[in-house]
């Protein structure tokens, strides 16, 4: 679907996408791994994640990242469309405040949070300038938003190697950097950062799947930190709210 028929997301839209994550996605999801995800840690110390501060991540999942937040002391809260990751996190963090529903509607007071995320899920919304517009409402003027999404000309995908995420089944618009920004800029969001997601340089995701991928995979691995910008996967931006879009 593209961005030109917001007005005609209906229910079934939705319900389709909800049946996807909750039946195939997060199917045989772990109420918690044994330890931190170092991506995440990593990513916490960039973020400068503090105690106190109170974090929303939109597409949650089964709050990987806001476990960390969280021991990091701050106060933390998660959407996702699917009730089985919803149903995790809140085991998992059980003084987290967590919904299950889609992100174009946000069931938070306006300038609530300190810092939003979104990490590599805005691709898959059914309306990604609605959504970021409400985590615009609902972060404080001087929030923080970090948000990870993947880029139309990584090289693998342009010379064919890629074809995106299995959750292409489900909705994938995969967009260049420039297209992101556009879109952002849309939502009253100015980039002030980005870096690459490196998250792939270890052996747990080279060696996923089949082993006959795992050569491609190291290779890969390998030479994304070589690689411009404009060829890379996926890109984190760092965001602040532009003052016109801040309306109270």
């Amino acid at each position: 679907m593209s961005d030109t028929r917001r007005d005609k997301i209906t229910a079934s839209d939705v319900s389709d996408i909800k049946q996807f994550y909750d039946e195939v996605y997060h199917v045989g999801a772990d109420a918690a791994s044994a330890e931190p995800n170092r991506h995440y840690l990593r990513l916490a110390g960039k973020l400068d994640i503090r105690s106190g501060e109170n974090i929303l991540d939109v597409a949650c999942g089964t709050g990987g990242w806001l476990e960390v937040c969280s021991e990091r002391g701050a106060s933390v809260a998660g959407i996702d469309l699917s009730t089985r990751a919803i149903a995790v996190c809140r085991r998992r963090i059980p003084e987290g405040e967590f919904h299950d529903q889609p992100a174009e509607t946000l069931p938070f007071r306006d300038s609530e949070f300190d810092v939003v995320t979104c990490l590599g899920s805005l691709e898959h919304f059914l309306d990604p300038v609605a959504s970021l517009r409400e985590m615009v409402r609902v972060a404080k003027p001087d929030a923080r938003f970090c948000i990870l999404v993947p880029n139309s000309d990584f090289l693998t995908r342009k010379l064919g190697l890629f074809s995106g995420t299995y959750q292409v089944a489900a909705k994938e618009v995969v967009r260049t950097l420039e297209e992101w920004d556009v879109l952002f800029t849309e939502a009253g969001l100015r980039v002030d950062r980005r870096w690459r997601d490196l998250h792939v340089l270890n052996l747990h995701w080279i060696t996923r799947g089949s082993p006959m991928m795992w050569p491609a995979r190291a290779l890969q691995a390998l030479v994304l930190p070589l690689w411009p910008m404009r060829w890379q996967y996926q890109v984190y931006h760092v965001c602040r709210a532009e003052p016109a879009a801040i309306v109270r």
